[in-house]
């Protein structure tokens, strides 16, 4: 019997990366989201749907029948043991036997994320698990800061320090890989791109491929979060990607590690291809 993968957060981007991955695979794949609909757009056949959403005890009978789960933490969600914890008390109880858990670089250095407290649970579930603790998305580009690089600038607060930024899609490759193969329980993988690029040189390659200037501003962060407070974000999110920037600033986003060509057999993906392969994201309308 086909095993059955049930995929949180599935119209996100690794989520919706991940489902396109499982598609033609030996498995039944659902997704689990707020919106079916939204999600029945987005796939159309040959996928499942089950409402679920973390903070609403009554949907975890989505867990039923799962074999496997694939948990991304819902970036409005801090509370992990108010929230997090009780669905994955859930998942165990439903039967649930391998969770696959899209995490961060770095995780097992820094305590303070939620991330860190999810992969203690999970380690202490009794089911099997593995940690994908990827680094940042190069699709932050074309969501987060799409309207700055329609306008021709990237502002971030990152200064000349670099990061060794992954496309979504190889994260979900090692996902599918991990959740359809065995020999995956247990581990976790730092999945980063080939190269730490700084945003001077993004915004480079960005002018190469637009064939438009791009300019990197580097605003303080007080700047910064009044620019994305600015552009509605709230502030929980403009707090967190701060953080995130100031790690990057600091020279601690810069890591390459080779797990991923090693589990792919494959090189990553460069920030150009990506760039090419979303160029419609920037056309200035």
């Amino acid at each position: 019997m086909a095993r059955t993968i049930l995929v949180t957060g599935a119209t996100g981007n690794v989520g919706a990366a991940l489902i396109d991955q499982l598609r033609g695979r030996d498995a039944r794949v659902v997704a689990a989201v707020r919106d079916t609909e939204r999600a029945r757009r987005r796939f159309g056949a040959g996928v499942e749907y089950a409402p679920f959403d973390f903070a609403r005890p009554e949907t975890y009978g989505a867990f039923a029948g799962v074999d496997r789960l694939f948990l991304i933490r819902p970036p409005d969600i801090a509370d992990v043991r108010r929230v997090i914890a009780p669905a994955i008390d859930a998942a165990r109880r439903a039967g649930v036997r391998h969770v696959v858990f899209l995490s961060l670089l770095g995780v097992e250095r820094n305590p303070i994320v939620p991330h860190h407290r999810i992969e203690r649970l999970l380690r202490e579930s009794g089911m099997a698990w593995t940690s994908l603790q990827a680094s940042y998305f190069m699709q932050n580009l074309d969501t987060i800061h799409r309207e700055d690089l329609r306008r021709g600038e990237i502002m971030v607060p990152a200064g000349a320090g670099k990061t060794s930024f992954i496309d979504v899609r190889d994260i979900a490759a090692v996902g599918a890989l991990a959740l359809t193969e065995g020999g995956h329980e247990g581990r976790g993988y730092p999945l980063t791109g080939a190269r730490a690029l700084s945003y001077s040189e993004v915004a480079r390659q960005f002018t190469a491929v637009l064939g438009r200037p791009i300019v990197y501003r580097d605003p303080s962060p007080l700047a910064y979060a009044r620019h994305m407070r600015a552009q509605g974000h709230p502030w929980p999110f403009v707090l967190l990607t701060i953080a995130l920037y100031t790690t990057a600033r600091l020279g601690l986003a810069a890591a390459v590690t080779d797990d991923l060509p090693r589990l792919l057999g494959r090189p990553p993906t460069s920030l150009r291809r990506y760039i090419e392969d979303y160029r419609g994201a920037w056309e200035q309308g």
